[in-house]
């Protein structure tokens, strides 16, 4: 609740006050002792107490970057919002001058274009010297009138990131602004009047140079008028010459800025350059990868077809083994276990079979004599084979 905005302020330049400081700074200002102690309800009206006890300005210091008091008072003013008058005043003080950087400062962030050089333009006539404190945490001296012009001519400051405002040509060019008028124009033309009034009564007292001095042709005179014509030449050349050097100034800037801007891109097309090279390597050394698995994978198959395909060959070897075994061995049993009433069942077993059984019987044909081409030697031989007795061998 004590960092928050207050909810009645407006948005500046589209975004939260508080945001025209950066993160980063804003959370050690919220961190820092001073912040939590003195800053803790300050108010419009009490935040000038604080700021009459400012004793120099700066942004951040030391290695661990801690916040001025300064800072501190320019985002509590960006948390509650003063209004426009109270800024005013706050730079027409004339009695303290941090108050009127503290208000320059804030109406640098927060103000208009027209406003900014309107209110801060005559703080150039302020010489006064201020205590800035640097990074390292040491002391410089500057003056009021530097650091307005460093507010204006500059776009960044304590620490800062300021708001980009337009050139004072182009406004005065648009009819925004009256062309600059310096402070010291105002002495200048009380000199000559003063100068003025001194001739002319010295030229009344002066009897000789009545009639020259009604006739404008007093040489005192017509020497003070070239004089005053000269300096008012001189000035304008100078402020002319001033003009033309803050505008061939802020072209330089602005070159120098879009030239490292252009810098910016080459360097940011080159970086897309190198990561669009590194993801087209990654993109080969993937598709590589990927190749190499699929030859790893095709090979890993091919050898798993050549061993399947060789223990199938290897099994219908051994099942052709098996089976010419088993034809082998079914074969032998069947010759020693065949029965003779089967023997003579097959068409090469009974031509086989018989052969042995014919010759025998021819054999023992021959042996008894019923085969004799006599018929009745072959019946009496049949006769006596059946009476036991030795056939006739006639």
């Amino acid at each position: 609740m004590a960092n928050r905005t207050d909810p009645a302020a407006k948005s500046i330049r589209g975004t939260n006050p508080q945001n025209l400081v950066e993160k980063i700074l804003r959370s050690k200002i919220y961190q820092n002792t001073y912040w939590k102690e003195q800053c803790f309800g300050l108010t419009a009206e009490t935040l000038v107490d604080k700021a009459m006890e400012l004793d120099h300005v700066g942004g951040t210091y030391g290695g661990s970057r801690k916040p001025t008091p300064f800072m501190c008072l320019v985002t509590k003013m960006l948390q509650i919002q003063p209004d426009k008058e109270i800024v005013v005043e706050f730079i027409k003080n004339e009695d303290y001058k941090y108050v009127r950087v503290l208000g320059a400062f804030y109406l640098r962030l927060t103000g208009t274009d027209v406003d900014v050089y309107r209110y801060l333009e005559p703080l150039y006539n302020d010489y006064r010297k201020l205590r800035r404190k640097l990074n390292d945490g040491r002391f410089s001296l500057t003056h009021v009138d530097e650091y307005i012009d460093e507010l204006l001519t500059t776009d960044y400051s304590c620490d800062v990131t300021l708001p980009r405002i337009k050139k004072r040509w182009t406004l005065e060019t648009l009819g925004s602004l009256e062309p600059r008028r310096s402070a010291l124009e105002d002495d200048f033309e009380e000199e000559e009047e003063k100068d003025e009034d001194d001739q002319v009564t010295n030229g009344l007292d002066d009897g000789d140079h009545d009639k020259d001095y009604y006739r404008g042709r007093s040489p005192t005179r017509e020497r003070d008028r070239d004089r005053r014509r000269d300096s008012h030449r001189y000035r304008d050349r100078d402020y002319d010459r001033d003009r033309e050097y803050d505008r061939d100034r802020d072209y330089d800037r602005d070159r120098d800025y879009d030239r490292d801007r252009g810098r910016g891109r080459d360097r940011d097309r080159d970086r897309e350059r190198d990561r669009d090279r590194h993801r087209l390597r990654e993109d080969k050394e993937y598709g590589r990868e990927r190749e190499r698995d699929r030859e790893g994978r095709e090979r890993d198959r091919r050898e798993r077809d050549r061993g399947r395909r060789r223990s199938h060959s290897r099994s219908r070897s051994r099942s052709r083994d098996r089976k010419d075994r088993d034809d082998e061995r079914r074969k032998r049993h069947a010759r020693s276990s065949v029965s003779p009433r089967r023997r003579g069942e097959g068409p090469d077993d009974s031509s086989t079979r018989d052969e042995p059984k014919k010759k025998k019987e021819k054999k023992e044909k021959k042996d008894d004599g019923t085969d004799h081409p006599d018929p009745e030697i072959a019946e009496a031989n049949r006769i006596r084979a059946s009476l036991g007795l030795k056939p006739l061998k006639l």
